[in-house]
């Protein structure tokens, strides 16, 4: 845990060799999210694990303005890319039910979305980004746990809080998507 930190502090201070060993250090990790993240899926809905880390690896190569502060962070930020990621896909597929035109992605980068399941995602990404302007914490809970996959504890590590407070967060905020998604948005 620690080493990581210490390698996305040598990173800030300019050092690609920590960049370097820094993704070798974390790649099964983010591995292990984006498996967790595509078991959840539907057979027929094939995203692989591998095609989505090294999706996020190229949006994570460049680094925040005031760099990675420490372990935590950079595991939030990897949770929010891969949210992106697969809502990005979401949006193609639906083009193309549109009549946009179609998007060739190569077999290894492949991601079947049927058109409800597309359209499920823009509106659970919708829905998390209004719960994130009343409450940014609920929404990165949902984030870290759906997208991220990562568990209670490991949540409560990026966002230092006690698990108890990730479990009631967690809790409220699935409550309160559901009815968001139960609902049409406001005008």
């Amino acid at each position: 845990m620690e080493s990581i930190t210490r390698l996305l502090t040598g990173w800030r201070q300019g050092d690609v060799r920590n960049r370097d060993q820094l993704f070798s250090a974390v790649q099964d990790e983010l591995r292990r999210i984006a498996a967790r993240y595509m078991r959840r899926e539907r057979s027929g809905h094939v995203l692989q694990a591998s095609a989505l880390v090294n999706e996020a690896y190229l949006r994570l190569i460049d680094p925040p303005q005031d760099g990675w502060q420490n372990r935590a962070h950079f595991f939030a930020v990897s949770a929010h890319i891969m949210r992106q990621i697969l809502v990005d896909y979401a949006r193609r597929a639906g083009t193309g039910k549109r009549g946009g035109e179609a998007h060739h992605i190569p077999f290894d980068e492949a991601l079947v979305f049927t058109p409800d399941k597309a359209t499920e995602l823009l509106a659970l990404d919708l829905a998390l980004d209004r719960l994130a302007a009343s409450d940014p914490r609920k929404a990165q809970v949902v984030e870290l746990r759906y997208f991220g996959g990562l568990e209670v504890e490991e949540v409560a590590e990026v966002l230092g809080v006690h698990p108890n407070t990730v479990i009631r967060d967690w809790q409220y905020a699935k409550a309160w998507l559901k009815r968001a998604l139960e609902s049409p948005p406001p005008a």
